[in-house]
């Protein structure tokens, strides 16, 4: 198995008084070499829980997270505390899988201008 790439989720400028949320993707790519099955899970970040994660700008947080599907109900995680992971069982031999990771900041966050970051891990168990 071999990580191709990822492509980050980037948020770009959050608008503090939008009525609607933020939302935006990133991906994960990787080929297997040979038929496996294979999980994916996301970790925490720089948060103590998956429900929110959090941008950290300095003295304030931006709450956000990262979901599995483009309605962004469910929370890519590690399986535990009400999130989801990615599996998939026999994955092609040789075939890129390229995934994508929805991302949200809700709306209605009253937080200073700067840059706001977070670190998630992504892990690929075959």
């Amino acid at each position: 198995m071999s990580w191709d790439s990822s492509h980050d989720v980037s948020f770009g400028s959050y608008d503090v008084f939008a009525s609607t949320p933020t939302d935006t993707t990133g991906t994960v790519s990787f080929t297997c070499s040979g038929n496996a099955d294979v999980t994916n899970t996301l970790s925490k970040g720089g948060s103590s829980t998956f429900n929110p994660r959090a941008l950290n700008g300095g003295s304030d947080t931006l709450n956000y997270n990262l979901y599995r599907d483009a309605a962004r109900t469910t929370i890519w995680g590690d399986g535990t505390g009400s999130t989801a992971t990615y599996a998939q069982l026999s994955v092609p031999n040789n075939t890129a899988q390229n995934l994508t990771i929805y991302g949200r900041i809700p709306a209605a966050q009253d937080v200073r201008a700067g840059t706001y970051t977070d670190s998630v891990t992504v892990t690929i168990d075959f």
